[in-house]
């Protein structure tokens, strides 16, 4: 599915003046980090827990294709159909054909960013369909004909008040803007959908390849009635998802809500093994599963790029990432947002897409530190950024002055000419001078030089020790 390229700078440019969304986004961010350090804090191996998750989801991903047949198998034993997609054409194209199998008409979805990737929803509504996300944040988002903002909080860029007004112009009544409300209003009116829903489609946040079991985590309860009551259930999980044994899954349904929520536990967690059996009171009929590539096996040969998939989606790099907290994610211009959204769009959409998102980044290592399994982002992006050079993608003024600024470095007489000169334009200019940054802001502080350099200071000593 081909992507126009991303104008990062025009986004980044309204981002940073639309002042409400910057102070949405940096409150609730703000709010998530430190409720993730109360329930981190309990646990006194976090580290050691983080590491043994690094060390399975690598050796994971170095065997994939082992475990993905050995959760084909599984999950087939148990009863699931399981299907296969090399992209996002072919996964709706899956999904087309089984709500035809079955007359569906009418489809409820939890929450699934694998799903807003491949955008199953405008494609299936344009077919007629009629496609409603349960999930409160994704729901919002829906009516408000917007991408989501974050990972695991949707509508976190909107305030109460904002929702508030959303609510009341689509559901044509008043709509308090007390949260505890908004959510019973909400619930009311989709209960219904539920209850007359011909199929529900889902994400997966876990495929767990020894039992065949496709695990969902939430808080609202949506995923469970989307999975439950319709008659069909559709998972469509990356091939990323899976993970080797039911033993593993307890590790990271300790170090996901912890990470994602700030929580001990999601208030739900289902495993989901076969569909209906005889005796069972509730379930769907048929549970499809659907195991979508869409440009993650391409990374399996690069091992500076592999470890992208170790993600489990948590949004921690989100919350902690100081480009994201002050722009938010709709600039990002893609479904993924923040530090792992900078990873993967180039990876996924190409480099000629979204040549600056490698950049969207201080390299400042936070969301490193914060990662429940460790991925080394700030130097995959330090490595997506020479690929970016590579292929020529800079701009031509960029590459003319990195190419100046090499040959003053490279040679002593210019690199200390450099250095004078560095030294009389501070002097010049003063200590309140400023550069015009015409990308990622309007201005940042002239750096004042040093007083002395390096080779001065050198000298000095070395004179004065009589050398």
């Amino acid at each position: 599915m081909s992507v126009d390229l991303i104008d990062i700078q025009k986004n980044i440019r309204e981002a940073l003046r639309d002042l409400p969304l910057r102070t949405a986004v940096w409150k609730a961010t703000e709010h998530s980090l430190k409720k993730r350090e109360g329930v981190v804090g309990e646990v006194a191996n976090w580290e050691e827990l983080r590491t043994l998750a690094h060390q399975i989801r690598k050796f994971t991903i170095d065997h994939l294709g082992q475990y993905l047949q050995e959760f084909e198998r599984s999950a087939t034993a148990n009863g699931m159909k399981v299907h296969w997609a090399q992209d996002a054409n072919e996964s709706v194209s899956i999904v087309r054909t089984i709500l035809q199998q079955h007359n569906a008409k009418h489809i409820v979805k939890s929450k699934s960013m694998t799903t807003e990737e491949i955008h199953l929803n405008a494609l299936l509504e344009k077919d007629g369909y009629s496609v409603v996300e349960t999930d409160l944040g994704e729901y919002i988002v829906q009516l408000a004909g917007e991408m989501p903002s974050h990972i695991t909080a949707p509508a976190l860029h909107k305030s109460r008040e904002a929702i508030a007004e959303l609510l009341t112009k689509k559901f044509h009544e008043p709509v308090p803007s007390d949260p505890a409300l908004i959510a019973s209003i909400v619930r009311r009116r989709l209960r219904d959908l539920f209850l007359s829903a011909d199929a529900g489609i889902s994400g997966v946040n876990f495929a767990v390849a020894e039992t065949g079991t496709l695990c969902i985590v939430e808080n609202e309860g949506n995923a469970r009635f989307t999975t439950t009551l319709p008659h069909v259930h559709i998972a469509i999980m990356g091939i990323d998802k899976v993970i080797p044994r039911m033993a593993d899954l307890a590790l990271f349904l300790k170090l996901l809500p912890r990470s994602a929520t700030g929580q001990r536990m999601t208030s739900y967690v289902s495993l989901i093994s076969s569909p209906r059996q005889t005796n069972d009171p509730d379930g769907p009929e048929e549970i499809h599963v659907i195991i979508l590539d869409n440009g993650r096996s391409s990374l399996l040969s690069d091992s500076s790029l592999r470890q992208v998939l170790y993600c489990i989606r948590c949004g921690a790099c989100l919350n902690t990432c100081p480009v994201y907290r002050q722009i938010g994610g709709h600039a990002y211009g893609w479904v993924y947002q923040g530090p792992i959204g900078a990873m993967l769009a180039p990876l996924m959409l190409g480099f000629n897409t979204t040549p600056l998102h490698p950049y969207l980044s201080s390299l400042c290592g936070a969301c490193a530190e914060i990662c429940p399994v460790k991925i080394d982002i700030h130097h995959v992006l330090l490595y997506e950024r020479s690929l970016v050079v590579a292929q020529r993608r800079t701009s031509r003024i960029e590459r003319i002055i990195l190419k100046v600024w090499a040959w003053l470095m490279s040679g002593r007489r210019r690199y200390a000419f450099s250095t004078r000169a560095a030294q009389l334009l501070s002097t010049i200019f003063g200590k309140d001078a400023k550069v015009y940054l015409p990308v990622w802001g309007q201005t940042r502080d002239f750096p004042p030089a040093a007083k002395k350099t390096f080779h001065q200071l050198y000298r000095r000593a070395k004179e004065a020790s009589g050398q």
